[in-house]
């Protein structure tokens, strides 16, 4: 594959700055980069038989995943028929401001066991808050204060205003603007709004939106967005919203649920019987070109995104009813994989050469990237419900959303 460049991993730094955040801040989706590494931990000489919960509150149902920034804890959830954006205080979760706004939403049969969402975690920059509710709708609010900015309602734009199974792109902000896949099924765009007024700066529907996130990186010597969409793997302008390269990319059911992981200029995807595959972003005369550069077909990812530590590409397949792996990042050929039954899904963070993942079933895990074989060093139980929201390590303590409620554990 090549050497890998070390531009994107300067990219999380980047955009902390560009943002207003502080290094111990996890203001979106996997965190600074969208990419599901924690830049500082310090690993403990003897990992303890359990872990203390500091605090836990009811918040509401869903599985968005909680975000630190400002000194505060966002969640956004269900309550009822509304929808619930709330800020509490790290120290003792109590609620610093919360608002609420009408969402009613008719789940779709297959989805039933997911609940009415919302599933999209919000993003924070510049002291502002941008949540993206189950069926589309697009809000800002003063992370102090918790008013409201402004509001997006994408009723009539559209002919659906989610896609089937709920909207759960998690919005991204880049500068001054704020990006969303809005629309549903068959009909959609990526939208950028300015962040401070919710002016519309540009609109690209090339596709509708799938269930994966995007993130931005430069590849090929453009920084750009990169995203799966309901049906295409795509590289998106940040200035204008054109088209940069596409490719198709699509899978059973149109559930395209994999936030890509970018490594210089190589993208790694994956999907529901789909194999892991990287990809080369090239110059090929005025435009760009995807060039093969490995495939693995014996660890697709479903639901779950992957995470980069140290050389290995990891995450969690769903073939044996969830399997735990490694791939070499250069070549693509398997380092380990675990023996399966590890949960339908796993929100999966890194740290250096340590894993730290949480199940579905709410066994935070925590094992090594390398070596020839599987190396758990610690296994906590911290929910009594299903737990599909991503934790949030913030030093020594961890934030885990479960069905209803958010608590805060620490390791001593």
């Amino acid at each position: 594959m090549g050497r890998i460049s070390p531009r994107f991993f300067g990219l999380g730094a980047a955009l902390l700055a560009a943002a207003g955040a502080s290094a111990a801040d996890w203001p979106g989706w996997r965190g600074p980069a969208r990419d599901g590494r924690i830049a500082a931990f310090t690993a403990p000489g003897a990992w303890p038989g359990t872990l203390s919960k500091l605090w836990s509150v009811e918040v509401g149902e869903g599985h968005s995943s909680p975000v630190v920034a400002g000194g505060k804890v966002f969640v956004l959830s269900r309550q009822g028929e509304e929808e619930r954006v709330a800020a509490l205080s790290p120290a003792d979760g109590r609620t610093l401001w919360s608002a609420s706004y009408p969402a009613p939403y008719q789940m779709n049969p297959a989805a039933f066991s997911h609940g009415k969402g919302p599933k999209a975690t919000p993003a924070w920059a510049d002291g502002r808050l941008f949540t993206f509710g189950i069926s589309g709708i697009l809000s800002a609010f003063d992370a102090e204060k918790g008013t409201l900015l402004w509001r997006k309602d994408f009723t009539g734009r559209f002919k659906t205003t989610s896609p089937l199974y709920g909207t759960a792109t998690s919005p991204l902000v880049d500068g001054s603007r704020v990006i969303v896949w809005a629309g549903g099924h068959g009909q959609g765009a990526l939208l950028a709004f300015d962040a401070a007024t919710g002016k519309e700066l540009w609109a690209q529907p090339v596709d509708g939106p799938g269930y994966a996130s995007p993130v931005v990186a430069e590849m090929a010597g453009v920084r750009q967005l990169v995203t799966q969409s309901e049906g295409q793997l795509l590289g998106i302008s940040l200035e204008r919203g054109e088209v940069l390269w596409q490719a198709p990319f699509s899978t059973e059911y149109t559930q395209n649920s994999v936030t890509p992981l970018v490594m210089g200029d190589v993208v790694i995807v994956s999907g529901l019987d789909k194999g892991l595959a990287a990809m080369r972003i090239v110059k090929k005369g005025a435009g760009f070109a995807l060039e093969p550069v490995w495939r693995n077909e014996e660890v697709p990812l479903y639901l779950s995104s992957p995470v980069l530590a140290g050389d290995r590409v990891c995450g969690i397949s769903h073939k044996r009813k969830g399997q735990l792996f490694c791939v070499d990042a250069k070549t693509g050929k398997t380092a380990w994989a675990t023996t399966g039954r590890d949960g339908e899904h796993a929100s999966i963070l890194a740290a250096g050469d340590l894993l730290v993942v949480l199940t579905d079933g709410a066994d935070l895990v925590v094992a090594k990237a390398s070596g020839a074989a599987y190396q758990e060093l610690a296994r906590y139980r911290v929910a009594d419900s299903a737990t599909w929201a991503h934790p949030v390590v913030d030093g020594r303590e961890i934030l885990v959303k479960d069905l209803k409620h958010l608590a805060r554990w620490r390791l001593e």
